[in-house]
């Protein structure tokens, strides 16, 4: 606007200047010469002429442009108006879209509770599991220098084990688990021995007890009811796994290799029927268990005159882990028209220390008149085993093991000799392909003197010469690939 005025003001002067031809000095002129007058006048009317067009030109351009700035400045403004009017609109767009997302869990949450429940099958709170340890190896086993009947080469499935675990509710729960294993009579990983009866004068028996079943025996190894009442306080009703052997084993980490010491050596089971209550502390720090059990083990089910309590109390922390634990009573011999003499008594130790590289603990057993309970004499029997591992690749691991274990300490008229004594070992390399399987290259070697010991792998040793409790040996050499998987 400010542009037009001055514009109309210069084209005012110009017109003026025109104009002003006719001042007193042009009226001087023009008295002067009165007949060029009316030409001059002419001239003058023609010049103011055409700037009169020229300035009624320039304002038409000049309203023009003035006109297109207006229109571009009400599109500008019209167009701004337009981007707030939409991202208010997209504002209110998206604040809208969030409440009612927010609102579909509880839209979704309210119409599902309204439909009718539908009754949970018993597999959905149920899981099958199952483990088994077996092995290719070579067995050379000598007792006074004489190869066993029991020496070769073959495969073997030492255990099998197939559990099913049901869930109640928060507090109820089922276990069954049965374990197949090998039977010769008498629970045994030996080839059989044919039974041998003379009757002659003496009537003397050889391997009477491979009179009964031979081959794999099916057992239930645990079936208990459990109630977890608090994570402090477990109770299992049935078979169960016991205190100690349990703890140790998943302390070791090996038992697909062999069982721990005071199971190898027969001072122990794994699993008894009777009450169970078990529980952790202090966040998992501390833990405890004691079971009350009728002493007959998990394949002798027994109605017996007394009980028989096992426990344990263990703390772990920090990679450290230690525990104590004892065993008192008759083993199962107290029943209607069974004379029994002793308890059975067994103290135990661990202490250890695992990490993710390397673990390594050791066991201490103490046991007295553990197989003395019905007779007039007693006994007494110690051992320790020391075992370890380094994990050196992420699936490979070294492992070894020794025990000492010396069967009776004192020498009595049951014919036990308190001169025998035990030394066992092994050790190997293990490759874990997957999480569910284990196979391991290993030597094993059980050494017995002056006597025989009674172990997982059958009867190790050789009989002292007659008249002395001295001279007996034998020994137990094996090795193979030994494995186990389980899901």
């Amino acid at each position: 606007m400010n542009t037009k005025l001055n514009l109309l003001a210069g084209a005012g002067i110009g017109i003026a200047l025109v104009v002003a031809g006719a001042t007193p000095a042009a009226a001087a002129t023009k008295k002067k010469v009165v007949h060029h007058a009316a030409p001059k006048a002419d001239k003058r009317d023609a010049e103011i002429e055409a700037l009169r067009q020229q300035i009624q030109a320039l304002t038409q351009r000049l309203d023009n442009t003035e006109q297109n700035q207006a229109q571009a400045t009400a599109a500008i403004s019209a167009a701004q108006t337009q981007a707030a009017t939409a991202a208010t609109t997209a504002q209110a767009a998206q604040t809208q879209a969030a409440a009612a997302q927010a609102a579909v869990p509880t839209e979704v949450k309210t119409a599902l509770a309204k439909q009718p429940k539908s009754k949970s099958a018993w597999a959905n709170d149920t899981s099958i599991s199952g483990r088994m340890y077996f092995n290719f190896s070579n067995i050379d086993q000598k007792s006074n220098g004489v190869k066993q009947a029991g020496n070769g080469t073959g495969f073997n499935i030492k255990r099998f084990y197939l559990g099913i675990d049901h869930t109640f509710d928060s507090t109820f729960s089922a276990n069954l688990t049965m374990d197949a294993a090998n039977v010769v009579g008498q629970t045994a990983n030996s080839n059989f021995q044919t039974p041998n009866v003379s009757n002659g004068a003496a009537g003397t028996t050889s391997n009477v007890n491979n009179l009964a079943i031979v081959g794999k025996g099916f057992f239930i190894k645990k079936a208990y009811l459990q109630a977890k009442l608090n994570p402090a306080f477990i109770v299992r009703l049935g078979a169960a796994d016991l205190p100690w052997i349990p703890y140790v084993e998943n302390q070791y980490g090996y038992r697909h290799i062999e069982n721990i010491m005071s199971e190898r050596d027969g001072f122990g089971t794994s699993s008894d029927w009777g009450v169970h209550v078990l529980g952790d502390l202090a966040g998992g720090i501390l833990s405890y268990q004691v079971s009350v059990v009728d002493g007959g083990g998990y394949r002798n089910v027994k109605v017996t005159n007394s009980v028989d309590v096992e426990g344990r109390v263990s703390a772990q922390y920090k990679g450290f882990y230690a525990a104590v634990g004892g065993y008192t009573g008759k083993r199962g011999n107290d029943v209607q028209g069974t004379v029994t003499h002793h308890n059975a008594k067994r103290g135990d130790a661990l202490i250890g220390y695992k990490n993710s590289l390397f673990n390594i603990g050791g066991e201490y057993l103490y046991a007295k008149n553990w197989n003395s309970v019905t007779a007039t004499t007693q006994d007494k029997a110690e051992g320790y085993s020391v075992f370890g591992n380094v994990n050196f690749a992420k699936k490979f691991s070294l492992f070894g093991r020794y025990d000492w274990v010396k069967p009776n300490k004192i020498g009595t008229a049951q014919n036990l000799n308190s001169n025998t004594k035990d030394h066992y070992y092994n050790v190997g390399i293990q490759y874990e392909p997957t999480k569910i399987v284990d196979l391991a290259l290993v030597y094993k070697r059980d050494s017995v003197d002056n006597g025989l010991v009674s172990t997982q792998n059958g009867t190790i040793g050789g009989a002292n010469p007659a008249g002395t409790l001295l001279g007996g040996h034998g020994t137990y050499d094996e090795v193979g690939l030994f494995g186990q998987f389980r899901f």
